[in-house]
């Protein structure tokens, strides 16, 4: 199985938020991330738990 990896910009446009929210997520370890040399880069899965995530917690 293969998952995608994403870009901090793409993650942004997916989740409606500016990219610099996305490196407030990374730094606050809500969202995970690593790096590739100096870039950034989500998984795809990392994006769906933190959706799931944030569900549960509004829906609590």
């Amino acid at each position: 199985m293969t998952t995608a990896v994403l870009t901090v910009d793409q993650v942004a446009e997916r989740l409606g938020i500016s990219r610099w929210k996305v490196h407030d997520l990374i730094r606050s370890r809500e969202l995970a991330s690593f790096k590739i040399g100096r870039c950034r880069r989500i998984s795809e899965a990392a994006v769906d738990s933190y959706i799931s995530l944030r569900t549960e917690q509004e829906a609590a």
